[in-house]
C-alpha cells in the first residue's frame, strides 16, 4: 500500500472516531461535564494546584510549584511551535459534521496543548506528591478525552501530546535528580 493511500485511510478512520466521540455531546450532561473539564484544563486547575503546593507544601511544595511553572512554560513554547509548524486544521474545521462544543483557543489542532500540559503537570506533580494520583490521573485523562469529544482534536493529536508531555516531564525530573545528585 502506498503512503498516500495509507494516510487517507488513517485520516478517514480518525475522522470517524472524532464524529462518534463528538456525538456524545448530544447529551447535555456529557457536554457540560467535558466543557467544564476543558475549561479547568485551560489552566485554572493547574494554577490552583501550583498555588496550593507553594502555600501549603512547605519547601517541597514550593519546589514542585516552580518545577510546574517551568514545565508549563516549556510546554507552551513547544506546543505553540509545533502548531505553527504543522498547521493541522481542527476536526471541526475539516469536517462540518463535527461540532466544536466550546470555542478553541487557537486555530490549529496538532498537538493538543491541553493534553500536553495535563500529562506534563501530572507527571511532575506526582514526582513530588504521589498521594495526588487519585485526583490527577483521572483529571488528566478526562482533559485528554474532552479534546476529542468536544470536536477540537483528533485522537492522534492527543496521543502525540501525551508522548511529548511525558517526555518533557520525565526529562525534567531526570535533570532535577541529576542536579540534586551533583549537589550531594
Amino acid at each position: 500500500m502506498n503512503s498516500r493511500l495509507l494516510r487517507r485511510r488513517l485520516r478517514t478512520n480518525e475522522s470517524a472516531w472524532c464524529l462518534r466521540a463528538n456525538a456524545l455531546c448530544g447529551r447535555r450532561a456529557t457536554r457540560r461535564f467535558f466543557a467544564l473539564i476543558s475549561r479547568l484544563g485551560d489552566g485554572v486547575f493547574w494554577y490552583a494546584l501550583m498555588a496550593a503546593l507553594a502555600l501549603f507544601g512547605g519547601r517541597n511544595g514550593l519546589a514542585a510549584a516552580l518545577h510546574l511553572a517551568a514545565i508549563g512554560l516549556a510546554s507552551l513554547i513547544l506546543y505553540k511551535g509545533l502548531k505553527h509548524w504543522t498547521r493541522r486544521p481542527r476536526p471541526c474545521a475539516a469536517d462540518l459534521r463535527i461540532r466544536a462544543w466550546v470555542a478553541p483557543l487557537d486555530e490549529f489542532s496538532f498537538p493538543s496543548g491541553h493534553t500536553l500540559h495535563a500529562v506534563g503537570f501530572t507527571i511532575v506533580t506526582l514526582s513530588y506528591v504521589p498521594a495526588l494520583a487519585w485526583l490527577l490521573i483521572p483529571f488528566a485523562a478526562s482533559v485528554a478525552v474532552s479534546r476529542v469529544v468536544l470536536g477540537l482534536h483528533y485522537p492522534s493529536d492527543v496521543l502525540a501530546a501525551t508522548g511529548i508531555g511525558s517526555a518533557l516531564a520525565l526529562g525534567s525530573i531526570w535533570a532535577r535528580n541529576m542536579a540534586s545528585a551533583a549537589l550531594l
